[in-house]
């Protein structure tokens, strides 16, 4: 039986799951959601949840702990700076996943595991930038300004440009010798 068996294995061995899952979670600290497998975020979600409660307690003990678990100097400055005083109110909870579908290539189930208290999604800032600018674009398109008067070519002559190649015909590939296949004419 598996009863209390907590660990999800993800079909890798021990210190290559621990690597990952550390990787997931320091990528997690720096671009605040990432995209990523629903068995990984699932697997990801208690560590990244452990990672935070260390960084409320802002001690070096927790801070040296975090470091042997992550390995990452920078993630680990970013976790005690900004992410953990953020929850400080909370209780636990500090991430969330969101199901997404499935791949396309090989239909394994998607996921985005994100901080709670994060700030609003980037997508979302990126469609107000592209909104403002494409409102800011329009006056400006209904001013016609006049065209550019052509100039004139150079009175030299020049060599004539030789006339382009003739085009190579493309290959007829036969797939499995079937007629069908060969281009119409």
């Amino acid at each position: 039986m598996r009863h209390q068996k907590k660990t999800i294995k993800l079909g890798r061995t021990a210190e290559h799951r621990k690597a990952l899952l550390a990787n997931q979670v320091c990528s997690l600290i720096e671009h605040q959601r990432i995209q990523t497998t629903l068995a990984k975020a699932k697997a990801v979600r208690p560590l990244a949840e452990k990672m935070v409660t260390l960084g409320k307690r802002g001690s070096i003990h927790a801070r040296r702990t975090a470091l042997a678990t992550l390995r990452q100097k920078n993630a680990i400055k970013k976790l005690f700076d900004d992410i953990a005083p953020r929850s400080t109110e909370r209780n636990g909870g500090y991430t969330r996943i969101v199901k997404l579908g499935q791949r396309k290539s090989d239909s394994a189930p998607m996921a985005f595991i994100e901080w709670v208290d994060a700030a609003p999604a980037i997508e979302e800032k990126a469609a107000e930038e592209k909104k403002a600018k494409r409102k800011a674009v329009e006056p400006g398109a209904k001013q016609k300004e006049p065209a550019p008067e052509p100039k004139e070519p150079a009175s030299e002559e020049t060599e004539p440009t030789p006339p382009p190649a003739e085009e190579p015909k493309p290959k007829t590939r036969k797939w499995f010798s079937r007629k069908s296949a060969e281009p119409k004419k």
